[in-house]
């Protein structure tokens, strides 16, 4: 018995299991993947490309067809470690734009949310990392545009500026929310944790009360109870997995697939999105002296799009090839060249073999020194997507379709992005570097050409989020609070209760989502003695 269980030691999960415990709680903390200690290149601030192609710390899933993206099947891996996917990514550290937080409830605006976040940068230590010279002339290139120069990401104004992100590592170590709240934290053994734990289902009593949890672990099916709540962190694609597999969801999909209705939840795995992207490729003269995805910008792209007046809808990340060109390669071309039925044999091996040999050669590393993108991210899609059971079983995977695109005003961004990071590569401050766009190519030049190519190249960003949606409204899947609906001692933290994506990426405020969960909490437990 513990006071807590918290499902997943992902990047919510870890603020949220370390929170309670420093609050002298008893947590049990379930990871599925394993300790990040088993992989230190998790811990380390430079180990973030070896991770990006560590398939033992990769939950590997593939969307449905996406019929706006050439019918393809989207890679849509996530980070299965301690840390989750803050242990795996480039350490981005963005809170948002203040009208992201407009779209949340009553209590979740920016107002109400900024010292939760100056807390988060204190634990995290996050800071930004020097300019070099191409980092500098694409700044210059950017104001030349129509940008702003913003020396502060974090102020919450985003609108058409450009700038050097904040990132969460301190010297060499990267500061995941694992290394930050748990990882050499003195938590006086209130905290156990799990790893390689699965967990399958929670136990909901006959007064729909959440009790615990039943998970996997060690080769043996285990019961865990919880004294007072269960929180699960498992992430925007796995957490509606696991609550509809318990009874919670819509009430004829489940019966379909032979789950007992616990209570209809009808907008469970609903609202699913995310922020694709497409990377505009260019050949530099000049050698591009950069080795991190330190330099974003954010830009109002689609004048007519029905934001608010000052809210940019898309982001550009100035990405240096040098920084983890063959590990990208590795990563992302089997999943574009091998069906789904292949991916998890010796072929995605022996083409991750080839990328290496490759890279090996002279003439093959001073090209890819010279080379950079503009990677244009679909800040706030309007189109949205869904996940549902394939069966009872957990083992099977659910069926994501994030729906990439059905909406024309997201296709219309794109183009138009497109378009303005040509305009980007093209300015004066670039001149030296003599930038020549290798993809999509100038040929590829009208409207229907530019679309076809996003189509057909598009990419997820790993910023999934909505699918167990916030909200003060009945059809929300969780309150304001963060509690289940129709369900008591049960709480969702992490991007599934994102109403509506910031333009940013998700760790920040999945990590806040976290922190607030831990701290609405302990405000609601009834007084100790």
């Amino acid at each position: 018995m513990h006071d807590y269980i918290v499902v997943g030691g992902g990047s919510a999960g870890c603020v949220v299991a370390g929170e309670l415990a420093a609050a002298g709680r008893t947590v049990l903390l379930l990871e599925g993947g394993p300790s990040a200690d088993e992989h230190p290149e998790t811990l380390r601030a430079d180990g973030y490309k070896d991770a990006f192609v560590n398939d033992n710390i990769f939950y590997e899933r593939f969307s449905e067809p996406q019929r706006h993206c050439n019918d393809n099947r989207l890679f849509l891996g996530t980070g299965n470690v301690l840390g989750g996917s803050g242990a795996v990514n480039g350490m981005v550290y963005t809170r948002g734009a203040r009208q992201d937080y407009d779209e949340w409830p009553d209590g979740w605006r920016w107002d109400d949310i900024r010292d939760d976040f100056s807390y988060l940068e204190h634990k995290l230590q996050v800071h930004q990392r020097a300019p070099t010279r191409w980092t500098a002339a694409c700044v210059r290139a950017a104001t030349q545009c129509g940008f702003r120069h913003s020396p502060d990401f974090n102020d919450g104004e985003l609108y058409n500026a450009v700038g050097y992100e904040w990132m969460s590592y301190a010297g060499e170590q990267r500061r995941s929310s694992y290394v930050s709240f748990i990882r050499g934290v003195e938590l006086g053994g209130r905290l156990r944790v799990h790893t390689g734990a699965r967990v399958k289902q929670i136990v909901i009593d006959g007064e729909r009360r959440a009790t615990g949890v039943v998970y996997q672990h060690l080769g043996q099916r285990k019961t865990a109870q919880a004294g007072a709540e269960v929180i699960v962190c498992a992430g925007a694609l796995s957490t509606p997995k696991l609550l509809m597999l318990s009874g919670l969801g819509p009430a004829s999909a489940l019966r379909g697939v032979g789950v007992k209705v616990v209570v209809d939840i009808a907008e469970m795995g609903q609202n699913l999105h995310d922020h694709p992207n497409v990377p505009v490729f260019f050949y530099s003269k000049q050698l591009v002296d950069c080795y991190y995805p330190q330099l974003y910008s954010f830009y109002r792209t689609l004048a007519q799009a029905p934001l608010p007046a000052g809210q940019s809808d898309t982001c550009y990340v100035f990405w240096p090839a040098p920084s983890a060109m063959k590990e990208a390669t590795q990563r992302m071309l089997p999943a574009q060249l091998l069906p789904e039925a292949l991916y998890q044999t010796a072929a995605k091996q022996l083409i991750r073999s080839g990328i290496e040999t490759v890279f090996k050669s002279r003439t093959v590393r001073n090209i890819v020194n010279h080379l950079y993108a503009i990677v244009v991210i679909l800040g706030k899609p309007q189109s949205r997507g869904t996940i549902h059971l394939r069966s009872h079983n957990p083992c099977e995977r659910a069926s994501i379709n994030p729906n990439y695109f059905a909406h024309p005003q997201d296709m219309q961004t794109m183009v138009a992005g497109v378009r303005l990071a040509r305009r980007l590569s093209q300015a004066p401050a670039l001149n030296d570097y003599g930038s020549k766009e290798l993809m999509p190519g100038g040929w590829i030049n009208s409207d229907e050409a530019i679309a076809h190519w996003v189509c057909k190249n598009a990419l997820t960003t790993y910023h999934f989020a909505g699918t167990c949606r916030m909200g003060t409204d009945d059809s929300a899947v969780v309150d304001a609070q963060l509690r289940v609906r129709g369900v008591s001692g049960l709480r969702v933290a992490d991007a599934s209760v994102v109403p509506t994506t910031p333009v940013s990426a998700l760790n920040a405020p999945s990590m806040l989502v976290g922190l607030r969960c831990a701290r609405k909490i302990l405000l609601a437990e009834p007084r100790r003695a």
